[in-house]
Order: structure tokens, then C-alpha cells, then sequence
């Protein structure tokens, strides 16, 4: 299942940025599954497994910036959460979501999306670590580290939540998951309202037993 979310504009005069966060399609081995009939004409098992999103757009709001050639601006990814009430999982599966966002746009002018970063976190507190955050994932302007080794921004797909076992993580029935978002530019990108879309995939594959 795919998501979206879009960056809304900042203040006049200066770089705004907003994203869109919404979703369609499937991405999923076993999702969305509805109580069916099969040839026997016995009932296929209820439930799905399903994405959803809190909001559909979020803002970036410029902050101090500790290097004077750069600007910085932050703000929150709205809160993602996978729900799991299937009446049969199956064994080995695991599901993951990951997150990618499109070039950042106003008018002609652009801003590539390696100029746009996130720090993952789980937000529920039940269950027994279940399900884990991806890592930082920090923009092109950033050097890589050994504790923060990414640093080519949304501009690919990046991981923002992990379940290793899709039978241990239904036993909660729902997770919710978040990311601190910051985007960093050069202090030469013209002033504009950007926009642009993060694109949230909600994945599940079965694991070799």
C-alpha cells in the first residue's frame, strides 16, 4: 500500500516548503484481503494489513542554521501507523515501510530531494520491540559518519519503520510510527513556495523458513 504527503508553504519572502502525504495502491503479498468465497465455497480468512496516514500534508519551518552558507528548515512527518488484524498471517513474514520523496518544486525553480532528510521513530509504547525505526537519514549537504553512514536524503526509497515478525507485531494489533523531517539548502536557492510529495509504502514479504 502507497501513501503520500506533501510539504506546505512557509513565510512570504522567504524559501517555503511544503509535502503532500496520501496514498493509493498495493504493494503487499497478502494485503487488503477481503472475506471472499473461494471455488469450495468456503470463506477465505478476514482481515488486512493496512497503511494509513494522520494527515495528508505537513510544514518545514526555517530554524537557525549553525552553518552560515546553508538553510535549515524542520518539521514532522505526521504519524504513520500499520494496522495488522488478519485471522491468518502467514509464517516468516515480515512487513516494513519505507518513505521517498519527490524534488521539491516552485514554478521552474527545483530543489532535488537529497536535500531533504528524516530521523525515524516509533511512537507506540506497547508490545515488546516488535517493530523498529529506520535509521537517520541525513541530506546531501551532510557529511556520512560511522554513526550516521546515510546521507543521500529521500531522493531514494529509505526505511522509516521495521516489523521482523508479522505474526509477533499483530499481537498488538496496531503501530504507529513518525520522523523528525529537516530540509537543508544552499542560502543561494531563490525564495519560493516549494512543494514536493513524500511517497509512504507500506511492504510485506515472506522470509525463507
Amino acid at each position: 500500500m502507497t501513501m503520500n504527503v506533501a510539504l506546505a508553504r512557509l513565510a512570504a519572502g522567504l524559501l517555503g516548503c511544503a509535502l503532500v502525504v496520501g496514498g493509493a495502491g498495493a504493494a503487499l503479498a497478502d494485503e487488503n484481503r477481503t472475506q471472499q468465497r473461494d471455488a469450495e465455497g468456503q470463506a477465505a480468512p478476514a482481515g488486512a494489513l493496512t497503511l494509513s496516514v494522520a494527515s495528508t500534508a505537513t510544514t518545514l519551518t526555517e530554524v537557525p542554521s549553525s552553518d552560515a552558507n546553508v538553510r535549515q528548515f524542520t518539521g514532522s512527518l505526521p504519524e504513520v501507523t500499520v494496522t495488522d488484524d488478519r485471522a491468518i498471517i502467514p509464517s516468516g513474514a515480515v512487513w516494513y515501510v519505507t518513505g521517498q520523496a519527490s524534488s521539491l518544486t516552485s514554478g521552474s525553480r527545483s530543489i532535488d530531494a537529497g536535500h531533504l532528510g528524516w530521523a525515524p521513530k516509533v511512537i507506540t509504547t506497547s508490545g515488546h520491540g516488535e517493530v523498529a525505526s529506520g535509521d537517520v537519514v541525513n541530506t546531501v549537504l551532510d557529511a556520512a559518519t560511522a554513526d550516521t553512514p546515510l546521507n543521500d536524503g529521500l531522493a531514494s526509497a529509505h526505511l522509516l519503520a521495521l516489523s521482523v515478525d508479522s505474526r509477533a507485531s499483530a499481537a498488538v494489533g496496531s503501530w504507529t510510527a513518525g520522523a523528525d523531517l529537516f530540509l537543508r539548502v544552499p542560502r543561494t536557492v531563490e525564495p519560493g513556495a516549494y512543494s514536493g510529495t513524500i511517497t509512504l509504502t507500506l511492504w510485506e514479504e515472506a522470509q525463507p523458513q
